[in-house]
């Protein structure tokens, strides 16, 4: 391969939220983090080289947004997505969460209701709370290893509110929405006037044999009720240049998003940022294939390993994500006893399931981006831990 990604880089002491709040998170500071969704692998030297580019001048004054990055990002979603969108579709945003709470200023008022769909990525949670609106759940279904849409319970409760967040591919489990489920969701949606806001920001990270569909690519209906949110930062390893793109064909609903864009003045976007976008875009194509050749082998090394040595925790296989949903039921730990049997016995730091709301009690979501030494690791820690509880009691 090209690139290695078996290559151990030390990432303490630069400021790094994965490694460097450990102590204050876990109170442990030597815990293996396996948490916050980055990776531990080098960002490719094609998006290192057009950050160097734009220091060559040594000046960081106000900057034009090119053409060729609007069509670096058109490129990609067609190729990698079949998905035929128009720049004039697009506008930048510092960020999906930041994204998803200009939407609710946008479409809501306070008191408004939002679905979400948990266990689900809880930012979903705080940017309706934080905006002084009301959160409507549609628990998710764990069927044989896959989380599924309770259908019946949705269209009851969509009577009754603006937005629907949506999570695909979906954060912890690892769905990867099929189009019979998007055609579905999106019709109901549509039916009941409920907008959908479309949080895209893994699409590029789904194993074979699945396939990504971006929600409104299923119909020019369905597209004319959705808000998609997209970012490299996922992809190519980047969240601290803060740059994500906003896709919205209604030009209706564009130009009310983008009016309260504008009256914080958060669209005019970074100039190391966008550069950083253009450059993976434009040539991500082999890194994306090799990277998505090692998660999944670190996904199997994983799934294989808990099979074999550590039959008490389940594993429920993502089908995209480089995210590893547990099911640890089966260590009868509740609470926080779960979290700190990790921390303090396994020595391992992982999302605690409970903060994905309703379902995410007795989960734990690891983060297997990252070098096989550090899975190995991880692993016998784990399992050296279970034994040992298992062995007391």
């Amino acid at each position: 391969m090209k690139y290695n990604f078996d290559e151990p880089i030390n990432r303490e002491n630069t400021a790094s939220l994965k490694y460097d709040i450990r102590k204050e998170k876990f109170g442990n500071a030597d815990v293996i983090p396996m948490w916050v969704a980055d990776m531990d692998f080098r960002t490719p030297d094609f998006i290192v080289d057009s950050l160097e580019k734009c220091t060559e001048n040594d000046i960081f004054g106000y900057f034009l947004i090119t053409k060729s990055y609007y069509e670096s990002i058109i490129n990609w979603v067609k190729r990698h997505h079949q998905w035929n969108i128009k720049q004039d579709w697009i506008s930048f945003s510092p960020g999906v969460v930041p994204s998803l709470s200009l939407s609710v200023l946008a479409f809501t008022k306070p008191g408004d209701k939002i679905i979400v769909q948990p266990p689900v990525y809880h930012p979903f949670f705080f940017v309706i709370k934080d905006n002084g609106r009301q959160v409507v759940e549609n628990p998710l279904v764990l069927n044989n290893g896959r989380y599924t849409i309770d259908f019946n319970d949705l269209e009851n409760k969509l009577k009754d509110v603006k937005i629907l967040f949506l999570s695909n591919p979906q954060n912890p489990g690892g769905t990867v929405w099929r189009r019979e489920e998007l055609k579905q969701l999106g019709e109901l949606c549509l039916k009941q006037n409920v907008l959908v806001v479309a949080d895209e920001i893994h699409s590029d990270l789904v194993f074979k044999p699945n396939t990504f569909i971006p929600l409104a690519s299923i119909s020019d209906e369905i597209a004319d009720n959705t808000i998609t949110f997209i970012s490299s930062s996922k992809t190519f390893n980047m969240a601290g240049l803060s740059s994500s793109s906003v896709i919205i064909s209604n030009k209706k609903l564009k130009e009310k998003f983008d009016e309260v864009m504008h009256t914080i003045h958060v669209g005019l976007g970074n100039m190391f940022g966008i550069a950083a976008t253009e450059a993976a875009y434009t040539n991500g194509d082999e890194w994306l294939q090799q990277l998505l050749e090692y998660v999944s082998g670190n996904i199997d090394f994983v799934e294989n390993y808990i099979k074999e040595r550590i039959p008490k925790i389940r594993m429920i296989r993502p089908e995209g994500t480089y995210l590893i949903w547990l099911d640890c039921r089966q260590l009868n730990l509740k609470g926080d006893e779960l979290n700190k049997f990790f921390i303090e016995k396994a020595n391992i730091g992982m999302n605690d399931g409970r903060t994905f709301g309703t379902g995410g009690e007795g989960f734990m979501r690891l983060n297997v981006a990252c070098q096989r030494k550090i899975i190995e690791k991880a692993l016998w820690n784990i399992e050296n831990a279970v034994k040992y509880k298992f062995h007391e009691s």
